[in-house]
């Protein structure tokens, strides 16, 4: 498990390119990525509006990618990192995986699961704890969301919407 601040940097950079693809697609820009072993098995970029799937997450699809690779529901020894704290679909499918760690970049006050508005990553009633980091690059992880809204409500008011 990558333990330097440097590391998951690193692997930060790679979820905001995963992000970066979301919105080019028009969708809120949100990646992720799963390492095992510094090799990165799983990655994925929100997709919900493209696939009309209310569940198309960055991080579910980051999930699917990561089991499928290995075989097994379970990513015991896997990493995710995704540049906004997880909701609580989301924390809660981490916690299902087993994974043992999880780095956010930008805290999330309306919907984050994992420190913000819940904890459920480190909630002691569940059968599965989930090392949680976050604020790794969160200046850069919530700038590019900044920027999606601010051109989102923009493109609305020129609308006369």
């Amino acid at each position: 498990m990558p333990t330097d601040n440097r590391q998951h940097s690193y692997w930060m950079e790679m979820a905001l390119r995963e992000a970066e693809i979301a919105l080019k697609r028009k969708e809120v820009p949100i990646g992720a990525v799963i390492v095992k072993n510094g090799l990165v098995i799983g990655k994925g970029s929100n997709q919900i509006e493209t696939l009309q799937d209310p569940t198309a997450h960055a991080e579910m699809i980051a999930l699917t990618a990561a089991a499928s690779y290995v075989g097994n529901r379970r990513l015991e020894e896997c990493a995710v990192y995704v540049t906004l704290e997880p909701c609580p679909m989301c924390a809660g499918a981490i916690v299902l995986a087993r994974i043992p760690l999880l780095v956010f970049g930008a805290y999330d006050p309306k919907a984050g699961a994992c420190t913000s508005l819940y904890t459920i990553t480190s909630d002691s009633r569940l059968n599965h704890r989930v090392h949680t980091i976050g604020g790794v690059l969160e200046v850069k992880c919530g700038a590019i969301l900044k920027e999606f809204f601010l051109a989102r409500r923009g493109a609305t008011k020129s609308n006369g919407s």
